[in-house]
C-alpha cells in the first residue's frame, strides 16, 4: 500500500503537525507513505527527521501546466495507489494528475469555509464528487459540508485528530507564576488560542468583568497572537479590559511555545469558539489533569461525549459561565478529580496512536475497494 500525502507547506500549521506527528509514530512496515509539498517551511527539518520519502513538486508560476504532468509522472512511476490531498486545490491537482490512472484521491477537510474565497468554495463543490473519498475531522463538521455542498455521505468518513500526549508528558518545567510575578494565593486561570474569527475571547474578557465584581481574586492570561488579518479582535479584547479596569488582573501573552507546561500550572482552563473545527487546545488542556470550561459549541459536545467529560456552558453566555465556575470554586476537589479522570478518557480517546489506526484502517479499505 503506496501512499502519497500531498501537502501545500511545510510550515507549522494544524494540519501540518498532524502529519509530522503521524509520520513520527507510524510503525507499520505495510504502510509505505510519501510526502509531496508545493513550498518550504519551518517544519522542513522535522519531516525530514522521521525518515519519511519528501518530495518537492512545486508549480514554477502561476500558470505552470506541465506541474500537473510532473505530478503524474511522480505518482505513475511510484506506483501510488492512494494521493491523500490536505487542501481542496491539492485534491483538484491529484484529481487531474491521477485521471487514467488506478491511484484514488482522498481529500480531508481540516477547517470550516468561513474564510475561504469564492474561488476556494467553487474548488470544494467540484473537487467533492470526484474524489474516491472524503475525510472530515468530526461528525459536526461533516454534516455541515454535507448540507451546504451536498456532500455524498457514502463517500465520507470521520477521523478524529489525534495528540501526540508523550511530548505533553515530557515538557521542561517553567513557572508560570514566577514569569509573571503571580502570587500563588491567586487563581491562575488561561486560554489559549489566536485571536481571529474562529474564537469569542470576548465572552470571556465578559466573564472575567463578572467574576472580578465577586471579588475573587485572579489572575488571567490569554495565550495566542494576534491575527494580522483581523487584528481587531485582540484590538477589542484589549480595549475592554482597559475600559473596565481589568489589566492588574488579566495578561496578554501572545503566542506561547510551551503549552504543555502552560496548561499544567492553571487552576482552570477557559476556552470560548465561535466555530472551531475540532478543538486540539481543549484536548490538551484537558490531558493535563486541568479543569476545563467550554461553550456549547457542537463539536465540544461531540468530543466530550456530548458533555459527559467536561464542564459546558452556553455559548456567549457570560453569566451562565460564571454560574458553572463559582460552582467549581466551592468544589475544588471534586472538579480536580473529575479532571483527572477525564484526562485518562482524552487519551485514549483522542491520542496520535488511536489516529493512526483509524487512518490506516481508511486506507486499507480504500486500496482494497
Amino acid at each position: 500500500m503506496k501512499v502519497a500525502i500531498l501537502l501545500g507547506s511545510l510550515n507549522q500549521g494544524g494540519s501540518e503537525t498532524l502529519i509530522l506527528d503521524t509520520l513520527k509514530n507510524l510503525n507499520d512496515p505495510a504502510a509505505d507513505i510519501s510526502c509531496i509539498y508545493r513550498t518550504e517551511g519551518l517544519l522542513y527539518n522535522d519531516f525530514l527527521d522521521t525518515g519519511a520519502r519528501l518530495v518537492r513538486i512545486a508549480p514554477k508560476n502561476k500558470w505552470d501546466i506541465f506541474y500537473i504532468w510532473r505530478l503524474r509522472t511522480y505518482l505513475k512511476k511510484n506506483q501510488i495507489s492512494i494521493a491523500h490531498a490536505q487542501q481542496s486545490v491539492d485534491a483538484l491537482y491529484a484529481w487531474l494528475a491521477c485521471l487514467g490512472l488506478k491511484t484514488k484521491v482522498l481529500f480531508t477537510m481540516h477547517g470550516y469555509d468561513y474564510k475561504f474565497g469564492k474561488r476556494t468554495k467553487q474548488i470544494i463543490s467540484f473537487i467533492h464528487r470526484r474524489t474516491f473519498l472524503n475525510i472530515f475531522v468530526s461528525k459536526t463538521q461533516r454534516d455541515y459540508f454535507i448540507d451546504k455542498y451536498r456532500f455524498d455521505p457514502v463517500k465520507t468518513r470521520v477521523l478524529y485528530n489525534g495528540v501526540c500526549f508523550d511530548k505533553f508528558d515530557n515538557f521542561q518545567y517553567s513557572s508560570i507564576r514566577k514569569e509573571f510575578n503571580i502570587p500563588t494565593t491567586k487563581l491562575l486561570l488561561g486560554m489559549v488560542g489566536n485571536f481571529n474569527p474562529a474564537r469569542d475571547q470576548m465572552t470571556i474578557c465578559r466573564f472575567l468583568k463578572l467574576l472580578n465584581q465577586k471579588e475573587v481574586d485572579f489572575t488571567f492570561i490569554f495565550a495566542g497572537s494576534q491575527s494580522k488579518a483581523a487584528p481587531w479582535f485582540w484590538d477589542e479584547c484589549q480595549g475592554y479590559i482597559q475600559e473596565n479596569e481589568l489589566t492588574g488582573r488579566v495578561i496578554f501573552a501572545g503566542p506561547r511555545h510551551d503549552v504543555p507546561n502552560f496548561n499544567s500550572q492553571l487552576d482552570a482552563f477557559l476556552y470560548a469558539t465561535d466555530h472551531d473545527t475540532f478543538g486540539i487546545a481543549v484536548i490538551e488542556a484537558m490531558s493535563k489533569d486541568t479543569p476545563v470550561f467550554i461553550n456549547d459549541w457542537k463539536v465540544f459536545l461531540e468530543i466530550t461525549d456530548r458533555g459527559e467529560h467536561g464542564s459546558i456552558y452556553k455559548s456567549k453566555d457570560e453569566k451562565d459561565l460564571l454560574k458553572h465556575f463559582l460552582e467549581f470554586l466551592k468544589n475544588k476537589e471534586i472538579y480536580r478529580h473529575k479532571a483527572k479522570q477525564y484526562a485518562d478518557w482524552v487519551k485514549e480517546r483522542y491520542s496520535i496512536q488511536a489516529h493512526i489506526h483509524n487512518l490506516l484502517e481508511i486506507y486499507r479499505e480504500v486500496a482494497s475497494s
